[in-house]
């Protein structure tokens, strides 16, 4: 089958869909699937990118093209209105652009990696489903479902009962009415501290939070959700403006570009630059820059303390849902927003949530219950808090997870013995039947269905005759086990990703190289986050939520890897290796007479 791998999109988060888009084409399994990768610029164009640029480290560096980008670093929306002979033009140096009702041409499945809005809203889904192409992720409805904050909050206290403090404050009330009464309209509410998010966002864009009874904070949250950015006279004439300018177009710390000033859409940031010098000199004492893709409301919810969580939802062959090992977070920032779920080293995550099993069926229970009542299917993610007196309060459903290869559902569906290239598959089969229930080309999803399924149980049956590739990581120190765990994964998800490749991952351990142990991983034990983690879970201990989640999940595991899921196993060095073909040793300092 070829997969469209579509990444990149108009969406604030765009850079993280493109991270995504490189998983996918790195991860997916080669021996059934040639992936296609489709670059969505910032205005919807689809190009099927030239590989060589596919592993940029962002957009930028290749697009707009250096030519077009001048003095500044921007994206293609601040290039303007052009003529589609100078698009067309510019998009011939970077690929091959092709529109909706060519799609069929190139691929046989679209596997969507882009996140926010127009891309996991049901927009691009709606798109495909009139040009009969199957996708990956829930349904036009369940994917409008969970782009809206507001309305999912309504629908889980319809589902699993919802006891959260939660109001909307819109964009029209807050310009005519007073901050102060607002404000305390809003504690009234919600109480004080709360959080203050853009409703319509994905991975925790434009989030703000409220701790003291300030109405200036107040204020510059609402407005930080809503997308707007203040700059005074004095801010603008003390600063390095093309400095400050060039930070308004990146998204991931300014609000973008096109902004509006004065109800006029500026789209460069030395045209911006410009304007606001030309709006000081009238001796205005401020200027009002907004996002030309602002937010109509904003949400509170109050604060919540509490174990703060991440569960996700996936579904058997015949579409039972069955909830993975919920994640606790442990932050060490205030808010779980953008920057510590990308761009942070300051959070740590744990499988499962620390708290009594009670609790922990509780969570599982009412993550399941919500994704079968807002009608998810294929995989959702559901963040929440589980308070000190037991209760379980659910928001932000995920329907498109992050795809990088340390991401939470990866490693939750990695507790069940899937690796990134079996979650991929996954990803496409699943999609595939969940089309099906749609009632729309029915025959021919079901056709291509049958024929993937078929094309798993040969790869499966196939997988006693690959080369087996032994790697070698860890070592006599924590310094070294950390480091040497970094290039491990890289290895296991290029050897699992591959045509003719059994990754067979040791662990070493010990003093030093004679006294050395080797330890034989499983699956789920290549998706801890760090090697200390490796080292605790070596006395192959299975936490009891783990254990059933995985006899829940067994028909998946099957489905997808043919086996279940193994135990950690003490090996002997030489009878390891002597039954491989191949081995990579990542351990310094450690001689192997192979």
């Amino acid at each position: 089958m070829n997969i469209g791998i579509f990444f990149g999109g108009p969406a604030r988060e765009r850079e993280i869909s493109f991270a995504g888009g490189k998983t996918a084409m790195e991860n997916i399994d080669k021996s059934l699937f040639t992936p296609i990768p489709i670059f969505v610029d910032g205005t919807g164009n689809f190009i099927i990118l030239n590989e060589s640029l596919v592993y940029s480290s962002a957009i930028r560096d290749f697009y707009p093209p250096k030519s077009y980008q001048g003095d500044y670093t921007i994206y293609s929306e601040s290039l303007g209105q052009l003529s589609d002979e100078e698009l067309d033009t510019m998009l011939q140096t970077i690929g091959t652009r092709i529109s909706p009702d060519k799609f069929k041409s190139y691929i046989d499945f679209a596997f969507i990696a882009m996140h926010g809005p127009g891309c996991e809203d049901g927009s691009i889904q709606g798109l495909l489903e009139w040009y009969g192409i199957p996708y990956s992720g829930p349904s036009v409805m369940g994917s409008s479902i969970g782009i809206d904050k507001i309305a999912q909050n309504d629908l889980i206290r319809l589902a699993v009962g919802l006891n959260k403090k939660t109001a909307t404050l819109t964009r029209q009330s807050f310009e005519k009415e007073e901050a102060s009464i607002l404000f305390e309209q809003i504690k009234a509410q919600v109480g004080l501290p709360f959080v203050v998010k853009a409703p319509h966002q994905g991975s925790s864009i434009g989030v703000a939070f409220v701790k003291k009874d300030e109405v200036g904070d107040f204020v510059k949250a609402v407005k930080q959700c809503f997308f707007i950015r203040e700059v005074s006279a004095e801010e603008w004439n003390t600063t390095d403006k093309k400095e400050y300018v060039q930070k308004m177009a990146n998204l991931d710390e300014g609000i973008g570009l096109p902004v509006a000033l004065n109800n006029e859409l500026i789209y460069h940031p030395a045209e911006l630059l410009t304007k606001l010098d030309a709006h000081f000199a009238q001796a205005n004492a401020k200027a009002e820059l907004i996002s030309s893709n602002a937010e109509d409301a904003v949400l509170f919810e109050s604060f919540v303390k509490g174990q703060e969580f991440s569960c996700g939802v996936i579904q058997t062959p015949d579409c039972v849902s069955v909830a993975l090992p919920p994640t606790e977070i442990i932050a060490g920032v205030e808010v779980f927003d953008f920057k510590a779920k990308y761009q942070s080293s300051a959070t740590r995550k744990r499988i499962p949530i620390e708290t009594s099993l009670d609790n922990l069926n509780k969570v599982q229970a009412d993550v399941k219950k919500a994704f079968d009542s807002l009608k998810f299917g294929v995989c959702t993610r559901i963040d929440g808090f589980l308070t000190p007196e037991g209760e379980v309060l659910l928001h932000d459903p995920n329907t498109i997870p992050g795809m990088s290869p340390t991401s939470l559902i990866f490693k939750q569906m990695g507790e069940i013995g899937l690796n990134v290239t079996d979650a991929i598959t996954y990803f496409i089969r699943q999609s595939i039947r969940e089309r099906i229930r749609t009632g729309k080309n029915t025959i021919k999803f079901q056709l291509l269905l049958e024929k993937l399924d078929t094309a798993i149980a040969a790869r499966i049956e196939g997988l006693a005759s690959r080369k087996q590739v032994a790697f070698l990581f860890g070592g006599f120190d924590a310094e070294a086990q950390e480091a040497s765990y970094a290039e491990a994964k890289k290895a296991y998800g290029r050897l699992a990703a591959s045509a003719d490749a059994l990754p067979v991952p040791i662990f070493v351990i010990g003093n030093d190289a004679f006294s050395a142990k080797y330890y034989k991983l499983p699956t789920n034990i290549m998706f801890k986050e760090f090697a200390e983690d490796i080292v605790k879970a070596l006395d192959g201990s299975v936490h009891p939520l783990i254990t059933q989640t995985r006899i829940n999940a067994e028909a998946i595991t099957l489905h997808f890897t043919g086996k279940l899921v193994g135990s950690v196993e003490e090996v002997d060095l030489s009878t390891i290796l002597s039954t491989c073909q191949a081995q990579q040793n990542f351990v310094a300092g450690l001689e192997i007479a192979l």
